[in-house]
């Protein structure tokens, strides 16, 4: 745990800007749940990160605006019993937001035209099924 966070191959956030806070959590545990602190809060200031290189951090700080308190982006976990499962969820969250928001644009879409042959298949489909529906009709129309 005292490594850093690897995020993609050439980013890694160093474990000294990561905070994490610890406190009592709801659901399975039974009176466990009352006494210890396995809920697990992970917090990374995205927006003062030194080891964040300039450009990731505007695609990122501009892709997670809405979960971003202050620059701060913060992760919970406590879907487990222990707190060294939830640190690792939370680890894991983090860093799979973290890649998706640094990951790069996608390639501008090229527009396409349908083929003369896909425009033929699909008339002739229409007219296979309209005559079929008029296959059906009672009235004799």
């Amino acid at each position: 745990m005292d490594d850093g966070l690897r995020v993609t191959d050439r980013l890694v956030v160093p474990a000294a800007e990561l905070r994490e806070r610890f406190s009592r959590s709801s659901g399975p545990g039974g009176q466990g749940v009352n006494t210890t602190d396995s809920r697990v809060e992970l917090s990374f200031d995205l927006g003062g990160s030194p080891s964040v290189p300039e450009t990731l951090r505007e695609r990122a700080l501009a892709r997670l605006a809405g979960r971003l308190v202050d620059g701060v982006l913060t992760v919970t976990a406590s879907e487990h019993r222990a707190q060294l499962a939830n640190r690792e969820a939370a680890r894991a969250r983090m860093a799979a937001l973290l890649r998706e928001a640094v990951a790069p644009p996608p390639k501008p879409r090229r527009p396409t035209r349908p083929s003369r042959g896909a425009k033929e298949r699909r008339l002739a489909e229409k007219k296979r099924q309209s005559q079929r529906k008029r296959d059906r009709r009672v009235d004799g129309d």
